[in-house]
């Protein structure tokens, strides 16, 4: 005999950065598991320092992050953790990203610029990752800047039925903020059965999140609109959408988005903004003031779907079955 048999089963071990916690809490309660217990701190110099309180040799490994702000350290962490991993001889290790980082730096619009959601791939490839698990990328082409399985989960299911469970389907509409994200939204109206409206804008290219919408194309007067879109930022698009929106007589409108950046102005132009809700998940962290102040914001828990996501990784089974209804 020239080797030795082993008859261990797979172990599942559940990690998370402190970037988003409460959500990992909320993954690990869905799994019926633990996240491991880890040592993590900065140095006065502003360098992470990680070390698990646990043996991870031969395990399947996930390492939950979001990368919320402040962007850059959570990004570093979270290699700094899949490296720990690597180094801990992990059997495999799956990167779970609600939220990922510099996707809309997806392409080159001009000479001399990056492509820095590639170059996030290539850092979490050479840290030692197998596979990412994320949620609802800015493009899907970001699936392939990444040298192994990419498993990209949709938030449209919850919110879709959040929406169709709260508003007359008779008077809804799905309105799509601007040409790039036609595609969601007509997703949207297969589900809800609803008609399909399109806010035509032209941005600033020398501005950062300057937009100027012109026109909107669908039929809007007395219906109840909503605004779907992958992220909120700033914003300045979502909330222009909604005025040209109501200049052309929708009678309400409701915003869905699955990643609530909200930094910089957000929190005063959701305030002061005629939207009647805003709907986000929770793959990012709610700012408090706004979770604090503005009750027109709703967050709904994506920690199932990701949950039953890593069910599926850890048990070779398919996560695109998750979705197959749409």
């Amino acid at each position: 005999m020239t080797g030795i048999k082993t008859t261990g089963e797979k172990k599942m071990m559940f990690f998370s950065g402190r970037a988003h916690p409460e959500l990992a809490e909320e993954v690990a309660q869905q799994l019926g598991v633990g996240v491991v217990p880890t040592k993590a701190f900065d140095f006065a110099n502003g360098e992470i320092y990680v070390r698990y309180q646990e043996s991870a040799r031969g395990a399947d490994c996930f390492v939950i992050q979001s990368h919320t702000a402040p962007i850059n350290q959570w990004i570093m962490e979270q290699l700094i953790m899949i490296d720990a991993l690597k180094r801990a001889s992990a059997r495999s290790i799956t990167v779970i990203v609600p939220f990922y980082g510099y996707a809309r730096q997806d392409k080159k619009h001009r000479g001399r610029e990056p492509i820095s959601a590639r170059l996030i791939a290539d850092l979490m490839k050479t840290a030692g990752a197998d596979r990412i698990l994320t949620m609802d990328l800015h493009t899907d082409q970001i699936q392939g800047f990444f040298d192994g399985p990419v498993d990209h989960l949709f938030a449209l299911p919850l919110l879709a039925d959040y929406v169709g469970e709260k508003v007359d389907r008779d008077k809804l509409t799905v309105v799509s903020p601007d040409a790039g994200r036609v595609r969601v939204a007509d997703r949207w109206c297969d589900r809800l059965g609803a008609p399909l409206a399109i806010v035509h804008k032209r941005r600033d290219k020398d501005v950062a999140n300057q937009v100027t919408v012109h026109e909107v194309v669908g039929e809007v007067k007395g219906r109840v609109c909503v605004l779907v879109d992958d992220m909120i930022d700033t914003g300045g698009t979502i909330c222009a959408a909604a005025d040209a929106l109501f200049a052309h007589g929708a009678e309400d409108v409701i915003v869905t988005a699955t990643h609530g950046v909200l930094s910089g102005p957000a929190a005063d132009r959701l305030k002061n903004s005629r939207v009647s809700e805003f709907v986000f998940t929770n793959t990012l962290p709610t700012p408090a003031e706004l979770g604090r102040d503005l009750d027109k914001i709703t967050v709904l828990s994506i920690a199932p779907t990701i949950a039953s996501a890593v069910r599926e990784v850890f048990e070779d089974g398919s996560v695109t079955s998750l979705f197959d209804e749409q």
